[in-house]
């Protein structure tokens, strides 16, 4: 069975895969009017699997008027340029990650491990402008509303995105699950380690039915309950 370009999480909702087994996830809200809010541009080649996504959804790369970055690595804007010259959507990033998006540079991360030293702002990206800037409450027109937590740590202007409507959590990489195992992001790519976990606690106090992973397959199944699960066990590691 070949790769399935995109997932429907709900309606109006779907996930596109931009790297196998679902390692690495983009996302895309549609309008009733069909106007496409992208969510997260993946690495350098995904464009052409997102292009492939919303043709499987039934639309194209001139019905994408926003693309929404969940934070400033090359995994998730490495593709923002490309898709930006292909739709001229508007882009948005959190306040706090926007000049590292137009830079084309990473945040400085965390020096408590040895890699995070080694890698200093991580991997570059292209330049990208950006025309909008978030701030944590805000509540995007998309789709009947889609609400933005600021949950950093993992960069400055990390964010997670929660579409009220459908009840479908956008976690970004607050959590991952990959190969369907929940963990927080590996600490060398943070830029705050302890503010990273802190965090992720915010992903326990709104309500949701699906829990969306820019890493890892989604969870419909119990998805609150199953995340806060999680953040209660890894609040009680020392």
């Amino acid at each position: 069975m070949g790769r399935t370009p995109a997932v429907q999480l709900a309606p109006g909702v779907w996930r596109i895969p931009t790297a196998p087994a679902d390692l690495v996830n983009s996302f895309a809200f549609v309008d009733d009017d069909g106007q496409v809010t992208l969510v997260d541009a993946g690495v350098k080649r995904a464009p052409r699997r997102i292009i492939a996504g919303l043709e499987h959804m039934g639309s194209s790369p001139s019905e994408v008027t926003r693309i929404i970055a969940t934070h400033a690595h090359s995994d998730h804007i490495g593709g923002l340029n490309d898709i930006h010259g292909r739709t001229g959507a508007r882009v948005a990033v959190h306040e706090r990650d926007a000049p590292y998006v137009r830079a084309g540079k990473g945040p400085v991360l965390d020096g408590v491990t040895l890699l995070g030293r080694l890698l200093r702002h991580g991997l570059a990206s292209t330049p990208t402008q950006v025309d909008e800037e978030l701030t944590d409450g805000q509540l995007i027109d998309v789709g009947g509303g889609l609400r933005v937590l600021h949950t950093p740590g993992h960069t400055p202007g990390h964010v997670a995105l929660l579409h009220e409507s459908t009840g479908v959590l956008i976690t970004g990489d607050s959590i991952w699950n990959m190969r369907r195992r929940m963990t927080l992001p590996m600490k060398a790519l943070c830029t705050d380690v302890a503010m990273t976990k802190q965090s992720a606690h915010v992903l326990g106090e709104v309500h949701y039915d699906v829990a969306a992973f820019t890493h890892g397959p989604e969870i419909r199944d119990r998805a609150r309950e199953v995340v806060r699960d999680f953040l209660r066990e890894k609040a009680g590691e020392q």
